[in-house]
């Protein structure tokens, strides 16, 4: 089976062209060209290469798969994780599994609690992550991207920064028994 990557046309040639000296030279002289060729349709499928995406080709993705929550400043690691997921969060737009996904690409671990999981007034939601850095800084940045993925209908009710921390916890403990006996 000839591989499509290192063909040679005198493999593709039938017998009786491959014996005539101009086209077996013509053959010979295309093969490296042809060899160029098929190692650079490589980087034509951008979709297969989103892993490895530079910083102006994943601007362009996110402009043209319209992430409205799109920040340049972003590490390069959180732009191909937008980008790699756009097109799932346009199909599922309005979804809180398409709300969490964003907030764990942006912000770290995060959940979505619907109200009536927590008591809360009818078609509200509220957030919970363990991000301390969602705070006044990058508050509009959250609220943007939260707001450009939920449903129109659902407002967002409040964000819960949730953090869990490793303490060392002393205790201690003490019994007493007596009885107080007095003699006179």
């Amino acid at each position: 089976m000839i591989d499509i990557q290192h063909v040679s046309l005198l493999d593709l040639l039938p017998p009786n062209l491959r014996r005539d000296e101009s086209v077996h030279a013509a053959a010979l002289a295309l093969d490296s060209e042809l060899q160029v060729i098929s190692a650079r349709i490589r980087e034509l499928s951008i979709l297969d290469r989103l892993d490895i995406l530079s910083n102006e080709e994943a601007d362009e993705l996110a402009w043209q798969f319209h992430i409205d929550f799109y920040d340049p400043n972003l590490p390069i690691e959180q732009k191909r994780e937008l980008v790699k997921n756009a097109i799932s969060w346009h199909k599922r737009k309005g979804t809180p599994s398409a709300v969490e996904e964003l907030i764990t690409a942006l912000f770290g671990e995060g959940r979505v609690e619907e109200w009536f999981e927590y008591g809360g007034q009818p078609f509200r939601f509220q957030v919970i992550t363990n991000n301390p850095e969602v705070t006044q800084a990058r508050a509009q940045e959250f609220y943007r991207a939260v707001e450009s993925v939920k449903r129109l209908s659902a407002k967002l009710e409040r964000v819960i920064i949730s953090q869990t921390e490793n303490l060392s916890l002393y205790y201690g403990a003490v019994i007493l028994v007596s009885e107080k006996i007095s003699i006179k």
